[in-house]
C-alpha cells in the first residue's frame, strides 16, 4: 500500500516532543511514502528547505504565500517565482481566501491570489487553494482568470456541493483531512460520495485538523492511514484501492514519474 499526504506543514510540527526524523520514520512505517510540505510566506519557504535539506524521505515543496499571511514587500513576486521555480517546488501555494480569520483586507487577498494563478499557468505547476466562508469568490477568480489553464488543489474542502461541482467542472482535484472523521462533519461525509474517485486526493493538514482516533493530540502525516481508512469505510472501497486511486491522482496532476517503491 501507498500513501501521500498531499498538504501537510512539517515545519509547525513539535519537535520538543519528537523530532522530525522519528515523525518522518513513523510515517513512512505507516506507509505514507511521499509528502508534500506546504509553505505559507516565502520566510517559510526557506525555512522548510533547510529543515528537509538531506533529508532521505520523498518530500517534495510548494511555494507560496498564504491570505493570513499577506504583506507589502518590494519585490515579493520576483523572490515567489525565483523560489518557485525549485525542481522539488511542485505546487504554487497555498494561496487564496480567508474570510473567516481576515476581513479588511479582501481586495488584497484577491490581488495576491490572482497573483499566485498568473505564476501557476507560467510556470505550469498546480496551484493549492485555501477557501474560508470564501467559495463564491474563489469559483469568481478563477473564472476570470481562465480556469480551464490551470491544475490544482482546493485542500482540505470544507464547502458546500455546489462549490464542489463547479470546481471539478474546472477540472480541479478536491482534497480532504482529518476534518471529514469528526462526528459534526455530517455535510462533507455526504459532499464525498458525489466527489468522484479520480479528482480525490487525502491530506493532514498537519499539525492542524487531527483525526479519530487521535482528535486533540497534534496532527502528523503518519495518521494520513486513519484519514484513508475511515474514507475508505465510507465510500465503501478497500483502502488498498483507495491508496492506489489516490496516488495515481496524485502523479497525474504533478506529473511525477512512477516511483520504484
Amino acid at each position: 500500500m501507498f500513501l501521500i499526504d498531499s498538504h501537510c506543514h512539517l515545519d509547525k510540527l513539535n519537535f520538543n516532543k519528537n523530532k522530525l526524523s522519528k515523525i518522518l520514520k513513523k510515517a513512512y512505517s505507516n506507509k505514507v511514502k511521499i509528502i508534500l510540505s506546504i509553505s505559507i510566506s516565502l520566510n517559510n519557504f526557506k525555512k522548510i528547505k533547510k529543515l528537509l535539506k538531506n533529508n532521505k524521505y520523498k518530500i517534495f515543496y510548494s511555494c507560496g504565500i498564504h491570505p493570513l499571511h499577506i504583506k507589502n514587500k518590494k519585490n515579493i513576486f520576483k523572490k515567489l517565482y525565483k523560489y518557485s521555480k525549485n525542481e522539488k517546488v511542485i505546487a504554487i501555494g497555498e494561496t487564496g481566501l480567508d474570510y473567516f480569520y481576515s476581513k479588511n483586507n479582501i481586495l488584497e487577498q484577491k490581488y495576491f491570489f490572482s497573483k499566485h494563478i498568473e505564476l501557476s499557468k507560467k510556470l505550469n505547476k498546480p496551484i493549492i487553494i485555501h477557501s474560508r466562508n470564501s467559495g463564491k469568490d474563489i469559483i469568481k477568480i478563477l473564472k476570470k482568470n481562465e480556469s480551464h489553464k490551470l491544475k490544482g488543489i482546493l485542500h482540505s474542502f470544507n464547502d458546500n456541493l455546489k462549490i464542489a461541482l463547479q470546481l471539478l467542472d474546472m477540472n480541479f482535484y478536491i482534497s480532504f483531512s482529518g476534518m471529514i472523521t469528526f462526528k459534526n462533519s455530517k455535510a462533507l461525509q455526504s459532499i464525498i460520495k458525489n466527489i468522484p474517485l479520480n479528482r480525490l486526493l487525502l491530506e493532514t493538514d498537519s499539525p492542524y485538523l487531527t483525526p479519530e482516533p487521535y482528535r486533540g493530540k497534534e496532527n502528523q502525516p503518519s495518521y494520513i492511514y486513519y484519514i484513508a481508512k475511515y474514507i475508505s469505510n465510507l465510500l465503501k472501497i478497500d483502502i488498498e484501492e483507495l491508496s492506489y486511486i489516490t496516488k495515481k491522482n496524485f502523479f497525474k496532476l504533478f506529473k511525477l514519474n512512477k516511483l520504484k517503491k
